[in-house]
């Protein structure tokens, strides 16, 4: 279980190479990689400048990765996140979950980013030529922890 906040890029073949070599018993390994987009549905996005509240940050994170460790028996999960400002086609967020079999590791790698999108205090500020603007948790977002809140595995 491993989380970092920074503002480096990462490199994802290291960080599957890292978690596959944890264990003999990793069977499956998903990952996740969000990127920065230059469209939103409000017009062009130029960057993107990320904050997050340090120390708050990765005890909500470590607790997001322990529940889904527990639900689906993961071997192994590394979560990274970015902070500072970012271009289009950036990485933003690395997800990577390991288990025995593949249907684990793929619900435990949604369900950490799902939960990331919405309970880890960042905040995100989209720049553009019209001016910038701090994005709040979108509505599908939400959706999608109501439906790992309601699901019995």
């Amino acid at each position: 279980m491993s989380v970092t906040i920074q503002h480096e890029d990462f490199d994802l073949n290291a960080e599957v190479a890292a978690l596959r070599a944890s264990s003999n018993n990793v069977g499956a390994v998903v990952s996740f990689v969000g990127l920065v987009r230059d469209m939103s549905p409000s017009g062009q996005v130029e960057s993107i400048f990320l904050e997050y509240y340090p120390g708050m940050c990765e005890k909500e994170l470590n607790k997001i990765i322990a529940e889904a460790t527990a639900r689906w028996q993961l071997i192994g999960t590394r979560v990274i996140h970015r902070i500072g400002l970012l271009h289009p086609n950036e990485q933003i967020v690395l997800v990577v979950a390991a288990s025995s079999h593949r249907g684990e590791a793929f619900k435990g790698c949604e369900f950490i980013i799902d939960y990331l999108k919405t309970a880890a205090p960042f905040w995100k500020k989209e720049i553009k030529p019209q001016g910038d603007e701090w994005l709040e948790t979108k509505e599908t977002d939400k959706l999608r922890m109501d439906h790992w809140r309601n699901q019995n595995q």
